[in-house]
């Protein structure tokens, strides 16, 4: 396989409840999956190709849970990427060059029958993990904001996280709350839900883990 691995600052948001029973085995509380990822490289490299300071996009949708597939996904790449850079972010965000089902990217691509062709665009995003804030905008694509959970018995920030040590995404993210509109080949309407804070540390190996 080719040599590469992703850090990226990454912020998502489905249709789930806040405590989106996909990140504990359940079925997704609406009985079925829609939303997105939006990630700022940090660092990265694809063999040779450097991928640092690039954006990124998954859009995706299941009929029922992730694992039943029949999905449907669509990348975003930054239009400022060159061709190499280009493809070699097409290639991981669709499971290519990872062994099998280490990487979220490569179930979701795995599990979907519907992969429509990447579009490249300007993604305009800010994520800070650490409060729980994210604003993203992809024109003609996508426009989404996140915030924290606020507490309806106290009106005060409200903070949790999930951790998971043996996981294929991350191994801890900041949950708040998240909406988003997006128009054209994957359509989402989501309003106070499940939104995620995090840094996606992937390889062609599976999830770079930095804690014991």
């Amino acid at each position: 396989m080719i040599d590469w691995s992703i850090e990226s600052v990454t912020f998502g948001n489905c249709n789930c409840d806040y405590n989106c029973p996909c990140q504990f085995e359940l079925r997704p509380t609406q009985g079925n999956c829609r939303g997105f990822e939006v990630g700022r490289i940090e660092h990265g490299h694809f063999d040779d190709i450097s991928l640092d300071g690039l954006r990124w996009a998954l859009l995706y949708a299941w009929p029922g849970a992730i694992f039943e597939g029949n999905g449907t996904m669509q990348a975003i790449i930054d239009e400022r990427a060159d061709e190499r850079q280009r493809q070699a972010l097409i290639t991981v965000l669709h499971g290519g060059e990872t062994e099998e089902a280490k990487t979220h990217w490569w179930v979701f691509h795995a599990m979907s029958s519907t992969v429509h062709e990447p579009l490249f665009k300007p993604i305009d995003v800010e994520i800070d993990i650490e409060s729980r804030t994210a604003r993203v905008s992809i024109p003609g694509v996508l426009v989404s904001s996140g915030q924290p959970i606020i507490s309806p018995a106290t009106g005060e920030e409200h903070r949790v996280r999930i951790d998971i040590p043996a996981g294929i995404e991350f191994e801890i993210a900041e949950i708040g709350s998240a909406s988003a509109k997006a128009t054209g080949a994957i359509e989402l309407d989501l309003n106070d839900s499940y939104g995620q804070f995090n840094v996606i540390r992937h390889s062609g190996t599976g999830v770079v883990h930095t804690r014991v």
